[in-house]
């Protein structure tokens, strides 16, 4: 198996410029840039020339840096892995069987450095910062990405400053601090993190790395679909449901297989997408429902820590995804997340996290109303470890 990077020195990053997704307002990919400000939106990576085969990638080595040419890294020196990615495909058979459903797949990111798909973004937001010369970066976390920021930085030499909701679980805050990052610890949710963090982005001078409000998370997590597309044979499920909060996965994957769409690496519909949140904070349902969030809204915290995301920046991209894939948004309680984690450990020998179980159990609520059909092919998201959330 070759190592990180071996094969990666001869080609080149084929990123062209950054874009905003409303007005098409072209940004420079050489310099720092945050966010569109021309229409308050996130920032996109755009590839010109797409024209790799799905043979160039035989003999890459099975991390997401195999896809080195369609992410925004110039120099493979400053790429900054743990060996995140390639993470496994299972089948849930037994599951399949109870819930009458032709295939039950789940892709699980709890195999990843630091126990969950946050490594993905935050293994090419780090690299894209040291290969800026970014020397301090923060960034506001319900508690996964704040782990793996510390991690990455700590394996770059750049400083972290990690700003976390005060009832966040111990395992989690104690990463951060064994990683040598700076904690902070917030009352509140995500989005009273994300004003601290603005506040010290502009009077410390460090980088912010919240959600969508950098460009290059969004790359990462994009790997989750080329991943998934190669791992399948370049057939992709009916549909794959996906715990949403802040969305930078459900984003990525659609603009991975848009971009594979163009390269010809795949033919054919394209999965319908399934956000699923908590009851306990559910902007995107009200996104869904009424395009807009109610100025009444009172989110509340969750023990699926990611969800808990009242705000997202990239609320509008989120819904474009559902529009396009002719998809759709759906709610489940805190008690069903805990029956899920119980019903598939005792299944299929999987503890889930709590995102991951939100998935399953949207899928039951999903076949209940005749939404998915017997004979489709579902995939499940499970985006983190049970045992970070003890």
């Amino acid at each position: 198996m070759p190592a990180l990077n071996e094969n990666i020195a001869a080609t080149t990053s084929l990123a062209a410029r950054l874009q905003c997704p409303n007005c098409n307002k072209k940004y420079a990919i050489d310099i720092v840039q945050s966010y569109a400000t021309c229409c308050n939106q996130p920032l996109l990576t755009i590839y010109d020339d797409l024209s790799l085969s799905k043979e160039d990638f035989k003999n890459k080595p099975f991390t997401m840096w195999r896809y080195f040419e369609l992410l925004p890294v110039f120099d493979q020196k400053n790429i900054v892995s743990l060996g995140e990615g390639w993470t496994p495909i299972l089948q849930l058979d037994k599951l399949a069987r109870k819930n009458s459903i032709y295939s039950l797949l789940i892709k699980d990111e709890s195999v990843n450095p630091t126990g969950s798909f946050k490594a993905r973004g935050i293994s090419m937001s780090i690299s894209k910062a040291k290969e800026f010369g970014i020397e301090h970066v923060v960034i506001p976390t319900a508690g996964n990405a704040g782990g793996a920021l510390a991690a990455y930085c700590a394996k770059a030499d750049i400083k972290a400053t990690v700003i976390m909701p005060r009832h966040t679980t111990e395992t989690l805050k104690e990463e951060c601090r064994l990683f040598g990052a700076e904690l902070i610890l917030l009352d509140g949710l995500i989005d009273k993190c994300g004003k601290l963090a603005k506040q010290l982005s502009e009077t410390k001078g460090m980088f912010d790395m919240s959600t969508m409000k950098e460009p290059y998370r969004l790359e990462g997590k994009k790997t989750l679909g080329f991943e998934i597309a190669e791992q399948l044979n370049w057939k992709l499920p009916d549909l794959i449901i996906y715990p949403t909060g802040g969305g930078t996965g459900l984003i990525g994957m659609w603009k991975a297989f848009k971009e594979m769409k163009k390269l010809g690496w795949i033919k054919g519909r394209l999965p319908r997408m399934v956000i699923v949140q908590t009851e306990n904070c559910a902007p995107m349902m009200q996104m869904f429902q009424h395009g807009k969030i109610a100025a009444d809204y009172n989110p509340q915290p969750s023990l699926a820590y990611g969800l808990a995301v009242p705000f997202p920046f990239a609320r509008d991209l989120m819904l474009d995804v559902i529009k396009e894939s002719h998809g759709i948004v759906i709610t489940i309680s805190e008690e069903e997340i805990q029956q899920g984690i119980t019903e598939v450990a005792s299944n299929e020998g999987m503890l889930l996290s709590p995102e991951g179980s939100a998935t399953y159990v949207g899928m039951q609520q999903l076949l209940r109303s005749a939404w998915i059909k017997e004979n489709e092919e579902v995939m499940l998201l499970n985006t983190g470890s049970w045992y970070k959330y003890r």
